[in-house]
């Protein structure tokens, strides 16, 4: 097979309306170089070397492709403890005052767009840790993604290499289990993987209600501006009174006009939906 090259500006175009379609992500023009890249190593696994003959294949939904292309274009590299101060924002931060304003309630967590698993996953641990200081509690974590194809991964629970090179090493004993005969690979120790819940969705068809947290991040970044007002509604609405939204360190609210309230932690900015404030 011979070198693809890149996607022509016409090609990209038709690739990016099939992608805002399916998913509301915005490709901006100078992503044609990592779409191409994404799109090659596809093609190249079903012997294809011709961007056109493969976008009859997705626009035809042959054998299912429009699935494994979504995946290939929306899937991105995520990790164990990425952006720590997030989790420490949850443990430290957040969950005291949640505690105490909901007593004896199972706490619902979303990590919404969680691609591979490790957030969620990365979630249950923090929240298992800090019953050592807090007690026992309940909690249950509801993780979504548009793509069927990372969430049979993520329930697999096993990792290895990058995604989990930045575990601490008491965390890596502590929650998690060497593979038999694959020591290189790790999987998520059983009770946390119990605690999560995969769900395949769609983020601007989410009904999803009575969160007392949802983690959304880096997720805004690939949508328009009229888009992400649209995203933080639908956040919104699935959030008790109470309840707060961490987007990515890179993300922010301050340029919107919605009903969150930022709230200034040691560890970082929480938005909340107010107690005070009517539920919509």
């Amino acid at each position: 097979m011979g070198d693809i090259g890149d996607l022509n500006p016409a090609q990209f175009e038709r690739f990016a309306r099939v992608i805002h379609e399916a998913t509301g992500i915005h490709l901006k023009p100078q992503k044609i170089t990592l779409l191409s890249n994404r799109l090659r190593k596809r093609m190249r696994a079903l012997g294809l070397s011709d961007f056109d003959r493969y976008y009859e294949r997705v626009e035809q939904d042959q054998e299912g492709e429009r699935g494994a292309f979504i995946a290939v274009v929306t899937t991105n590299e995520t990790y164990f403890w990425r952006t720590t101060a997030n989790f420490e924002l949850l443990r430290n931060d957040l969950l005291p005052g949640l505690l105490e304003r909901f007593p004896g309630v199972t706490l619902r967590f979303w990590s919404a767009g969680c691609s591979t698993g490790e957030e969620p996953y990365n979630m249950a641990m923090e929240l298992t840790e800090a019953m050592k200081t807090t007690g026992p509690f309940d909690f249950e974590i509801v993780a979504s993604d548009i793509s069927r194809s990372v969430l049979d991964f993520a329930e697999t629970a096993v990792y290895h290499g990058r995604r989990i090179e930045r575990v601490p090493p008491l965390m890596l004993r502590r929650y998690f289990r060497p593979v038999p005969e694959e020591p290189e690979k790790y999987r998520v120790r059983e009770d946390i993987q119990r605690r999560v819940r995969f769900e395949q969705e769609n983020l601007f068809e989410s009904k999803a209600r009575d969160f007392h947290v949802v983690f959304c991040r880096n997720v805004m970044i690939y949508f328009t501006r009229n888009d992400q007002a649209r995203l933080l509604e639908v956040l919104w609405s699935a959030l008790v009174r109470g309840g707060y939204l961490i987007v990515g360190h890179s993300e922010s609210l301050h340029s919107y006009d919605t009903p969150f309230v930022a709230r200034k932690f040691d560890r970082g900015i929480a938005y909340q939906r107010a107690p005070e404030a009517e539920n919509a």
